[in-house]
């Protein structure tokens, strides 16, 4: 088995059903590929969800993703506040909160663990260039990500959030920090509600460390889905 298929491959559980969760666990579980499971706002938010979560075995590869963005003290409040959650290896915030905000960040996961891991979201993956000057910015989504990531740089934490797209460059600004894509979709999949979309093949050869796959995977048969995603990867 060659290397590159035990990249990172995040399957996105975004449902409010346990069952569900648990199927899709158990169902995606493959030794040819490197599965860790993002929950979401949706999951967490649910009735039993962050209960799950924390009962999920420590060894699985779990990321919370809630995609924090607050003043600096509320931040770094809301992250002690998951200090029950000590089996997660990464959560999300959005580096738009700015630089201070970002250290905070890590500061507080730092105490919850020194394995948990800090991504900073760049542009999210549902904007396209028209939708996000809409947004008020006048710079195209490109130049504001390449900003974006240069200060998360500064500010030390451990990964970036990004499309494909912006991949390849964000790769050669931060060489040893993780670079997660979400919107991947598998072949003859529809883009459904994003809009800066990619192949996982496309994804990892721009330089992504690790991808994230929805509905391409959770949506039909998960295990021929699971299954035509290590063949698109080959």
């Amino acid at each position: 088995m060659k290397s590159k298929m035990k990249k990172k491959v995040f399957i996105a559980c975004d449902t409010q059903n346990i069952k569900k969760a648990k199927k899709i666990i158990q169902l995606t579980s493959n030794s040819q590929l490197n599965i860790g499971y993002k929950f979401g706002l949706e999951f967490f938010n649910s009735k039993k969800g962050r209960s799950f979560i924390s009962k999920i075995n420590k060894n699985k590869l779990i990321w919370l993703d809630l995609k924090l963005n607050d003043i600096p003290n509320t931040v770094a409040s809301s992250i002690n506040a998951l200090r029950d959650l000590k089996n997660i290896k990464f959560l999300t915030i959005h580096i738009a909160g700015g630089l201070e905000m970002m250290k905070r960040a890590k500061k507080s996961a730092r105490k919850i663990s020194k394995k948990l891991k800090i991504l900073g979201v760049t542009v999210l993956t549902s904007f396209d260039n028209k939708s996000f000057k809409k947004t008020g910015h006048t710079q195209s989504i490109k130049n504001v990500v390449l900003k974006q990531v240069r200060l998360a740089k500064e500010a030390k934490i451990d990964g970036i959030v990004c499309s494909g797209f912006e991949a390849k460059k964000i790769k050669k600004i931060c060489k040893k920090m993780e670079i997660i894509t979400p919107g991947i979709r598998l072949k003859g999949n529809s883009v459904q509600d994003q809009k800066r979309v990619m192949s996982p093949k496309n994804a990892f050869q721009n330089g992504a460390t690790g991808i994230v796959v929805g509905r391409s995977i959770t949506q039909g048969n998960i295990k021929k889905n699971i299954q035509k995603l290590i063949k698109e990867l080959k």
